[in-house]
């Protein structure tokens, strides 16, 4: 491997802050993205805001002030085998989508390492946790086929705990992070791999940026750890806060579904806790729930599933499906878990039926 690390990240939004990091240390990365994205992209870069402690406002980053390379392509216009390290980044449900499917088909075959940044855990890599039957949770999934040709010692979860958001009033190559907060990496299963991502993570921690008036760190580092169960503690959070902002006729915010009834909160996150544990997982793999909560205080906007399924998507990514069928599998139930679920079912029907 060559002194740069090549990554290819299909998915120009989230992750433009995983790029940002990388161009930060030296690294080459390729986004993949829709046509005006990769001409925007290619002509000004991308610009990640930051916030950092002990600074008032964001600190902007511009990927042309990196000593990284960025560049910007369509689905049709790469070969995954020309790249080091390919990261995940769009949503679950896009992976099935004309040039997108094509890519990611292309991507297993090669036999890449594969690093997924998404909320929901590939299958190839539910695979690799002992036991687990991931034939009974294909209907999750938007669709389970598009991940036939992955072995799953390429594959490894990146929980994507940092939140970031597209500036509405801004260019789409502008992202804004609201909760800077680590990526959490499990190892693959191979050391080579490994050791790949180990050197970034020490890459990343290395850095320092001008901001014109001193030097400062920056946030959002990368974290890799042995545990494959690691990336799941963020299960716990997405049940207790980012479905629950889903109501009946509107979307709340985070904030709102996790302290309006703290109690309840807690309840279901030590309840999606206890599920990773009957998995395998071990307590130290964990978030406990007063750190979440805390988090929580500052995330003022719906997650962006409820704003989604507010738009109208007729496809959202199901966590809440897949945690509700592995939990009946243990045979745990809660009930604020069903009627989570069964808020999404039923809005997500309702947006298909519109679109029909």
């Amino acid at each position: 491997m060559a002194d740069q690390v090549n990554t290819l990240i299909m998915g120009a939004s989230y992750g433009s802050l995983l790029s940002t990091k990388l161009l930060l240390a030296g690294h080459r990365v390729k986004l993949v993205c829709l046509p005006e994205e990769a001409d925007l992209i290619n002509k000004e870069g991308t610009r990640v805001r930051l916030p950092v402690r002990g600074r008032d406002g964001l600190v902007e980053v511009a990927s042309g002030a990196t000593p990284g390379d960025l560049s910007a392509a369509t689905p049709d216009a790469v070969d995954p085998a020309d790249f080091d390290l390919v990261a995940l980044a769009m949503q679950e449900p896009q992976y099935r989508a004309p040039g997108v499917r094509e890519l990611l088909d292309k991507v297993g075959k090669a036999r890449v390492p594969c690093m997924s940044i998404m909320n929901m855990p590939p299958l190839p890599y539910l695979a690799r946790i002992p036991g687990l039957d991931t034939a009974s949770v294909t209907h999750c999934y938007t669709d389970p086929t598009v991940w036939e040709s992955f072995d799953p010692a390429c594959m490894t979860l990146c929980s994507p705990d940092p939140q970031a958001f597209r500036p509405p009033d801004e260019p789409t190559n502008v992202l804004q992070v609201s909760l800077p907060t680590n990526f959490k990496s499990a190892r693959f299963e191979g050391d080579g791999p490994t050791e790949m991502l180990r050197r970034l993570q020490a890459d990343i921690e290395g850095i320092t940026f001008d901001t014109g008036d001193g030097m400062v760190e920056l946030p959002v580092k990368l974290k890799v750890h042995e545990s494959v169960f690691v990336p799941l503690a963020k299960w716990c959070m997405l049940l207790t806060g980012n479905y629950r902002c889903v109501q009946e006729t509107e979307a709340r915010s985070i904030r709102d579904a996790v302290h309006s009834d703290l109690g309840a909160s807690r309840a279901v996150y030590e309840w999606v806790a206890d599920l990773c544990r009957k998995l395998g997982a071990d307590p130290a793999d964990q978030v406990p729930f007063e750190k979440y909560a805390k988090a929580a205080e500052g995330l003022v906007k719906p997650s962006s599933a409820a704003r989604a399924l507010f738009a109208g998507a007729p496809n959202i990514e199901r966590v809440d499906c897949l945690v509700k069928t592995l939990a009946a599998q243990n045979g745990m139930q809660l009930d604020v878990v069903d009627e989570t679920v069964a808020r999404v079912d039923a809005r997500l029907a309702q947006n298909r039926k519109a679109a029909a």
